[in-house]
């Protein structure tokens, strides 16, 4: 058995991490997670040793683990959390061929009849192609990946992943017992609504 070093770290998320140097394992707990009940506690620790040595995670244990962290006390600590220690890069809503803010305004008009708040607009830092785009609600922004930003690219693929993000901000995400449901079904059905669904996504799965 390895000599364990623990410790609670000030993550921006409910992060825990497992590290094996020079014969210790490193153990670094969210702090959000000081607390916790003994239960959660060894659910995490079956979790790091099963990941640190390729084993199975046992269903009980995953299930009580996503059941606490999911809870609407931790989410509201996660997400106040995410605001004083997250850092988040705005850059610019207007890219060399694209302007972000005027995308969202015309897409709030068309399909949502003007009464979205817009969120902070950005381009992403790179040309990103595993994450297209995103909405933090901690930060209150929309991110596109600069790989959109070209001639190359039809304008109703950069729509497409604006009004989708803009789905995320109207239709927040919700718990469902231990699951956190990202794509309601009335975010599925309001997603179906836009003029070139089909071209975009065929052009997504060229990109």
């Amino acid at each position: 058995m390895p000599e364990f070093a623990i410790q609670f770290f000030a993550f921006a998320n409910v992060n825990n991490t497992i590290r094996l140097r020079d014969g210790k394992l490193l153990v670094r707990l969210s702090d959000l997670l000081e607390g916790a009940p003994e239960s959660v506690l060894r659910a995490i620790a079956h979790i790091l040793l099963a990941k640190m040595y390729r084993k199975p995670i046992e269903r009980v244990h995953a299930t009580r683990y996503r059941r606490h962290v999911s809870s609407r006390e931790i989410a509201a600590k996660v997400h106040l959390v995410r605001q004083m220690r997250g850092r988040k890069r705005i850059e610019s809503a207007r890219g060399r061929v694209y302007d972000l803010e005027a995308i969202f305004e015309t897409l709030n008009t068309w399909y949502f009849h003007g009464l979205l708040a817009r969120p902070n607009m950005t381009w992403s830092r790179d040309h990103a192609r595993n994450s297209l785009g995103h909405y933090d609600p901690a930060h209150n922004a929309i991110v596109v990946s600069r790989v959109f930003d070209s001639p190359q690219v039809p304008r109703y693929a950069v729509e497409y992943i604006v009004y989708h993000e803009m789905l995320h901000l109207k239709h927040p995400v919700k718990l469902r017992g231990s699951r956190r449901c990202v794509h309601p079904a009335e975010f599925a059905a309001e997603e179906r609504l836009f003029s070139h669904l089909e071209e975009a996504k065929r052009f997504l799965k060229q990109l």
